[in-house]
């Protein structure tokens, strides 16, 4: 195997790797032209233009990342230690990456900022709890939601960092608003079961779903006579103006014909027997039932403190059953494909009640489900 043919394309890849170093030196992208240069030096440490460029970016860079932070170290900000966190990590990174490569350490003497970054970190933490413990004391769900996020954070920058997650959970309890449930008035014990189902399935949606991460939703069967449970809103929900089953039978009959070519009772001097045009023609009988369905579902969140109501609509839904079925009388050629698609069939009975009833309420839930999630999306 001839290994010289692909020493043209190895001499090329260094030629490349050494230009695109001094391109991104010569652009003021220091960082990247620091690890650009650090890998030329794994695989040639002798390499002259890296071993001289390369304390060149890397003073630039530090520069630049030491700018940076001793400017958010002179701003107001509460949150500058987060800032400054992040630059002395982009310098830390330099320090990892020099030290990968005995030349570039023979050429660099990086500076170690674990410690600094260990001290950025507490302070940015530090930052966001004492703002948590301020919002909390404010006393109300708005801040407690913001006194969440704050204990949050400073929990993502140190875990376990003081009392930060057993503040938080108090911030996400005083901040949470629960929402009951009501059972559902349908006017008619006949369908008082499909109606539980369908708000049973509703509910625990809104439950998986998290529509709002404070906002909390409960069954009110389950919640009654909860001495210690406070909820914070009410919502009522009521079927009116509901229809289930409403029978309509149609029975037309329609006349189909067509011209086709059939063999005549001549042949031409070929001896082949000549086609003629005919009209063929049929009857059509369908018999079409359709069972609808429809109803109204009404809701009314109200604030449990002063009985505002805080949202009233109603979701209207829908379904249609129907069932189709033909005969036909005369010559079946006469038939297109469409006329044959609505022959065959039978006589059946429509679903039972209940289960129409469960079929009109799909539309409403999917619309319901919807209308929350724009509402609770403001709390």
């Amino acid at each position: 195997m001839n290994m010289f043919r692909y020493l043209p394309l190895l001499l090329m890849l260094v030629l490349f790797s050494c230009k695109s170093g001094e391109k991104l030196y010569n652009k003021g992208r220091y960082g990247e032209a620091v690890e650009a240069f650090v890998k030329k030096l794994q695989r040639r440490p002798s390499d002259a233009t890296a071993l001289q460029l390369l304390p060149r970016a890397y003073e630039a860079a530090m520069e630049y990342h030491e700018g940076r932070a001793k400017q958010a170290l002179a701003s107001n900000n509460d949150l500058k230690w987060e800032s400054v966190r992040l630059e002395y990590r982009a310098m830390q990174s330099l320090y990892n990456t020099i030290r990968s490569s005995p030349a570039a350490l023979g050429v660099v003497k990086p500076k170690d900022y674990s410690a600094a970054i260990t001290g950025a970190q507490e302070n940015a933490s530090e930052a966001r709890y004492a703002r948590g413990v301020q919002l909390l004391e404010e006393g109300n769900k708005q801040a407690a939601r913001a006194a969440f996020e704050e204990f949050d954070a400073a929990l993502r920058l140190t875990p376990n960092y003081k009392d930060a997650a057993r503040l938080r959970d108090q911030a996400y309890q005083i901040g949470l608003i629960n929402v009951v449930v009501s059972e559902i008035d349908v006017r008619s014990p006949y369908f008082q079961f499909s109606a539980d189902q369908f708000r049973d399935a509703l509910v625990r949606n809104l439950e998986n779903r998290q529509i709002n991460t404070f906002v909390k939703f409960y069954d009110e069967r389950r919640v009654r006579g909860e001495r210690d449970f406070r909820p914070d809103q009410y919502m009522e929900l009521r079927f009116m103006d509901f229809m289930v089953g409403q029978t309509y039978v149609d029975r037309y009959q329609r006349d189909v014909s067509k011209v086709i070519s059939v063999p005549g009772n001549q042949k031409d001097s070929t001896g082949k027997v000549i086609m003629v045009d005919i009209t063929v023609r049929a009857t059509l009988f369908i018999t079409k039932k359709t069972v609808a369905s429809s109803g109204l579902l009404d809701y009314r969140i109200t604030d449990v403190n002063d009985s505002r109501v805080l949202r009233q609509d109603r979701v209207p839904g829908s379904f249609t059953w129907q069932n189709q079925y033909g005969t036909f009388r005369g010559d079946e050629r006469a038939l297109s494909d469409a006329d044959r698609a609505l022959l065959g069939g039978r006589d059946i009975p429509p679903p039972p009640p209940q289960d129409l009833f469960m079929e009109l309420t799909r539309p409403i839930y999917d619309r319901f489900a919807s209308d929350l999630r724009s509402f609770y999306s403001q709390y």
